[in-house]
């Protein structure tokens, strides 16, 4: 069995809750190895990085049994990215980063590429600039026997800002750029995966709120997906795309199978998110070797879930890996060692045999040294008994000898009346008086500045309470750019559902009143 799995990480880096540690800072190679065993994956593909080369550390891109392949954002930092970790036992004939062949090295790339007349130059390098592609091609083995050739694409298709309209045509030509390359891949013989975050819910079933959206099904991007994929419950014929949708094939029907969540509404308690997390793979591909196709929403760290797909195929690795891969990287090359490394018997080694020779010099000049110090003359008994005399720790306080002894000063009782008092305890009654007013005077004072804060300082006012539960509220600002950014409202705390389940968030709204 071939098993595949992609999963939207919103950035290597950041805690993965869940398969990290408990409380981590950064994410550790002890940490990725153990998320990538927890996905079990034979090929893991990752979107949404958000590293770039510069920022790449060893412990994310070197792990024990894996080979990975990253590919980085050109022109912007922390943006982006996706990364392939592949098994020892799958390890990849050739690799590539990008879909255009603009960023490859000529020298283990996969190649075939289409026709891209209909793009420039320029604009073939500004789609692949993103980090947004990354190809593995494998040799995998059949059920019968047979060899064949496997291509994943491991893709992080764009968002669209509804502030950023050209970011749509963007999005679009990039899904172009992936159908073309895609398709010169199944026209060269080989079989293709396209897998990773599509950035679009194709049928109203895989949206929440499909429903409620104007003009659904007239979305470009999932007329796209029309044309890219195969519809096997049509029965007129239409949709006979060359790539099937591996979940809906094994469950066409299944709602509320959704891989991605607001985590600002806190969505995903409710369900009530979208499936654009997918596993592509060809026709002949999905109908003679797909086993299963599932979701993994139990997984957290991220506002996505992992999906995946399980195959009757096996892997047949590569002898080496291609060299796009992160090991040869000149910051990464020879600086991991094989455990065999630590178990070499150090006797063999000359620096050893030197380090030892000192160390044996340096433990007989100290024992030349103790034997030099027994011999020493012993102390007299009487100077031992005067070193140990001890003081008494009244004796700190006796008067030196050569000083005069001076009277001690007697505080005189300042509460007696009817003692009588020296001109210098009428004094001392003075001062200790003064003392106590101004006490008393400092704790008045204190007790009006403290009353005079809290007047002023009244601290926060109480959240409004929401018109469909009576409770309190929770303060939100406002992100978007225009005239109210910056701008503080106040709406139910619950999280996000189906507008019909009274459990979910109400629709309460309230500006905050300026302070």
């Amino acid at each position: 069995m071939f098993r595949v799995v992609s999963w939207n990480i919103n950035g290597i880096r950041r805690p993965l809750q869940g398969l990290a540690k408990e409380e981590p800072s950064n994410c550790t190679s002890m940490d990725m190895g153990r998320i990538l065993g927890k996905l079990n994956g034979d090929i893991v593909c990752l979107q949404e990085t958000k590293v770039t080369r510069d920022v790449l550390t060893e412990p994310l891109a070197i792990i024990e049994g894996y080979n990975s392949y990253f590919s980085f954002s050109r022109n912007r930092s922390g943006y982006s990215g996706v990364a392939t970790f592949c098994k020892d036992s799958a390890t990849p004939v050739a690799a590539e980063e990008g879909l255009s062949g603009l960023l490859a090295t000529q020298n283990g790339d996969i190649g075939c590429y289409g026709n891209m007349d209909e793009f420039s130059h320029e604009e073939l390098r500004t789609l692949d600039s993103e980090g947004r592609a990354l190809l593995t091609q494998h040799k995998i083995r059949t059920g019968e026997g047979k060899e064949k050739t496997l291509t994943l694409i491991n893709v992080y298709c764009p968002h669209v800002d509804p502030g950023k309209p050209e970011r749509l045509a963007f999005k679009m030509r990039f899904y172009r750029l992936l159908q073309i390359r895609a398709e010169a891949l199944l026209a060269a013989g080989s079989h293709v995966i396209i897998l990773g975050d599509l950035n679009t819910a194709h049928r109203p079933i895989d949206h929440w709120d499909a429903i409620n959206l104007e003009c659904f099904e007239e979305d470009p991007g999932r007329k796209w997906m029309d044309s890219l994929l195969s519809n096997l419950g049509c029965q007129d014929g239409s949709h006979i795309g060359p790539f099937i949708d591996s979940y809906r094939c094994f469950q066409p029907k299944q709602e509320g199978a959704f891989t991605c969540w607001s985590t600002v509404t806190g969505a995903r308690h409710m369900n009530y998110g979208s499936r654009i997390d997918y596993v592509l793979g060809d026709r002949n591909l999905v109908i003679d070797t797909f086993q299963a196709s599932f979701l993994l929403p139990e997984v957290m760290g991220s506002d996505h879930c992992p999906v995946g797909a399980v195959l009757s195929v096996s892997s047949v690795p590569a002898k080496k890996c291609p060299p796009l891969c992160t090991r040869f990287l000149p910051e990464f090359a020879g600086t991991q060692l094989k455990i065999l490394r630590f178990l070499v018997r150090l006797e063999q080694d000359s620096v050893y045999k030197q380090s030892a020779l000192q160390f044996s010099n340096r433990i007989q000049v100290q024992t030349h040294q103790s034997k030099a110090c027994v011999r020493s003359p012993r102390p007299q008994p009487s100077q031992v008994r005067s070193r140990r005399r001890q003081k008494n720790l009244k004796s700190y306080f006796q008067p030196s000898s050569n000083f005069p002894q001076a009277s001690p000063i007697l505080l005189p009782n300042l509460d007696d009346p009817v003692t009588p008092k020296t001109p210098e305890e009428e004094v001392m009654a003075k001062v200790a008086e003064q003392m106590k007013v101004s006490d008393s005077e400092a704790k008045d004072e204190k007790v009006v500045q403290a009353a005079f804060w809290k007047s002023v300082l009244r601290g926060p006012l109480p959240m409004p309470l929401c018109g469909g539960h009576r409770e309190p509220c929770v303060m939100r600002t406002v992100k978007k750019p225009g005239p109210n950014l910056g701008r503080h409202f106040y709406m139910c705390a619950r999280p996000q559902g189906p507008p019909t389940d009274p459990s979910s968030r109400c629709n309460f709204f309230l500006w905050s009143r300026p302070s």
